[in-house]
C-alpha cells in the first residue's frame, strides 16, 4: 500500500494528506480494450472473464477535479454492460470523447476503470476547487456534467455533455483512487459506514429523481406506485421513498423469497410476477396488455383502484405492461432497460387515456444532496446486502449479472474491513443499528436462494 493510502487509513490530518504525493499507480477493477471481442458468438457472457483487478497509472488532475481515496464502492448494472461490451463497447464512447482534446483525452486509454458509486476521503483538490478540502469524507455522484454548459444551469442532467461516471468516463469508483469533478461530491452522512455510504448515490439518487423530484413523478400522499424489481437496489429505495411520501407501495418480485423480503420491509402490497404469467426473459411482450389486465385485477382486489405511477427500470419485459396498468392520466417513469431496450406497447392505452412516460437519468447535484439529507434524518436506510473485497470484484459483478443478489452489492476498496467510517455514532444509535443493517440478512452468504 502506498504512503498516501496508509495516511488515509491512519486518520492523518489534512495537512499530511496534502503534503504526500499521489502514487504513480493504484489498484483498480478495470476492463481492457483488447478484450472487446471476447464474447463474439458466446451465449454466456461471463463478466469474470473480462473484469481485471490490477495496477493502473494515476491520471493528471484537472483544475475542477479532486482525487478521492476510495474506501468502498458498489456494483451497478452499467458495469455489467461495460464488461459484456454491450450494447456497444464503452471504449467506443471514450475514444469519441477523447477526440475533444484537452483533459478529455486522458479518458481514451487501452483500459477503463469502472464503477459508478464510491465513498471515501478527498486527498487532492484541483486549483479551481473551492468548497472541498483534503480530509473531507464524501460520496460520489455518478452524474459527470459540464457546469459551464448553459443547459446544465436549469438542470445539470439536461446538459448535452453529461456522462455517467465510471461507465461513460474512465477512472471510476471500483479502485483505490478515483478522479472526479468537484460537482460530483456529496457529504457522506456521518452515521453510515463506508460500504453503506457507497451503496447510495446511483440507486437512491436515481429513485429520488424518478419519484420525488419535480422532474419526475412527484409522488404525493395516497399515490399508488407500482415498483418492478422491488428488492433490487433501485426498487428497495423506491419502496422506502413511496412509504415516506405517504404513498402506497406495490412491489413486484419473481420469487417467494423476494416476496417475503418485501413484506418484512413493510411494502404494502406484494405481487409475484409469476401470478400473471410474466417471465423475466422479455419474451411475449406483445401480450403486455393481457399481463396488464391480470396485474390490474390483482391490484384492484387489494386496493380498489389502479396505480397512479409505474416505476420501471426493467425495460422490455415490463414496459408495455406498465403503460397498460397505470390509471387514466397515470405516469410511467423509466430509467433503464435491463431486459432489453426495444420496448413494445399498445399506444392506444397511452394516448387515449392521457398517460405520460417520463424518462429519467441519475440525479442532479441538488437532488443527490436532498437524498443524502433523507438518510441523515433516518427516513432512508441502506439496502446493502453483500460485501466483497476489491480483488473479488469479478465475482460480485457476476452475482449482479445473474440477478442472484438482493439490494446492493458492495465492494471494499481501501477499507480493510466492514463497519468503518462512522463519525456520528449518536445519529446511528438514534436510527438504530438493526434498522440500518436490516438488509444485510439477505446477503447471498446468509441464505439459500428460493
Amino acid at each position: 500500500m502506498d504512503p498516501l493510502a496508509e495516511a488515509v487509513l491512519s486518520g492523518a490530518a489534512p495537512e499530511e494528506l496534502t503534503r504526500l504525493p499521489l502514487p504513480e499507480q493504484f489498484l483498480a477493477a478495470h476492463l481492457r480494450a483488447s478484450d472487446a471481442g471476447t464474447f463474439a458468438g458466446v451465449q454466456d457472457k461471463d463478466v469474470r472473464r473480462t473484469l481485471h483487478v490490477g495496477p493502473v497509472p494515476m491520471p493528471r488532475l484537472a483544475p475542477d477535479e479532486v482525487v478521492v481515496a476510495v474506501m468502498a464502492s458498489s456494483i451497478n448494472y452499467n458495469t455489467v454492460w461495460s464488461a459484456m461490451f454491450e450494447p456497444i463497447s464503452t471504449f467506443t464512447t471514450l475514444t469519441r470523447w477523447g477526440r475533444q482534446g484537452g483533459y478529455a483525452a486522458r479518458h481514451d486509454l487501452p483500459f477503463q476503470v469502472v464503477g459508478s458509486d464510491a465513498a471515501g476521503v478527498v486527498v487532492k483538490v484541483g486549483d479551481g476547487v473551492r468548497h472541498w478540502n483534503a480530509g473531507d469524507h464524501v460520496m460520489v455522484s455518478p452524474a459527470y456534467v459540464d457546469d459551464q454548459d448553459p443547459a446544465a444551469h436549469a438542470d445539470a442532467m439536461m446538459g448535452p455533455e453529461g456522462r455517467a461516471w465510471g461507465y461513460e468516463t474512465n477512472f471510476g469508483g471500483l479502485a483505490h483512487y478515483t478522479v472526479v469533478r468537484a460537482s460530483q461530491l456529496v457529504p457522506k452522512p456521518g452515521h453510515l459506514t463506508w460500504e453503506e455510504a457507497a451503496s447510495i448515490t446511483l440507486c437512491a439518487g436515481t429513485a429520488y429523481r424518478m419519484l420525488v423530484s419535480e422532474r419526475g413523478a412527484r409522488i404525493k400522499q395516497g399515490d399508488i406506485v407500482l415498483i418492478w424489481g422491488a428488492t433490487g437496489g433501485l426498487g428497495g429505495y423506491a419502496v422506502q421513498m413511496v412509504k415516506n411520501g405517504g404513498g402506497v407501495a406495490v412491489g413486484v418480485v419473481s420469487s417467494d423469497y423476494k416476496a417475503d423480503i418485501l413484506r418484512e420491509q413493510g411494502c404494502d402490497v406484494v405481487i409475484d410476477r409469476r401470478e400473471i404469467g410474466l417471465g423475466g426473459d422479455g419474451a411475449a411482450t406483445s401480450q403486455a396488455a393481457e399481463y396488464g389486465k391480470r396485474l390490474g385485477r390483482l391490484i384492484r382486489a387489494e386496493l380498489g383502484e389502479d396505480p397512479h405511477i409505474a416505476f420501471d427500470y426493467v425495460g422490455r419485459s415490463t414496459f408495455g405492461t406498465s403503460v397498460h396498468v397505470v390509471r387514466r392520466g397515470g405516469v410511467v417513469v423509466t430509467c433503464g432497460s435491463s431486459t432489453g431496450y426495444q420496448h413494445e406497447y399498445d399506444n392506444r392505452y397511452l394516448w387515449m387515456n392521457l398517460k405520460r412516460v417520463i424518462g429519467s437519468h441519475i440525479a442532479n447535484l441538488q437532488e443527490q444532496w436532498e437524498t443524502a439529507r433523507l438518510f441523515k434524518q433516518g427516513g432512508l436506510v441502506p439496502v446493502l446486502t453483500d460485501v466483497s473485497p476489491l480483488d473479488e470484484t469479478g465475482e460480485a459483478l457476476r452475482l449482479v449479472q445473474r440477478n442472484a443478489h438482493i439490494g446492493k452489492v458492495g465492494v471494499l476498496c481501501l477499507a480493510p474491513s466492514e463497519g468503518l467510517g462512522v463519525t456520528d455514532p449518536g445519529t446511528r444509535a438514534r436510527i438504530g443499528e438493526d434498522r440500518l443493517t436490516s438488509w444485510r440478512r439477505y446477503a447471498t452468504t446468509a441464505r439459500v436462494p428460493a
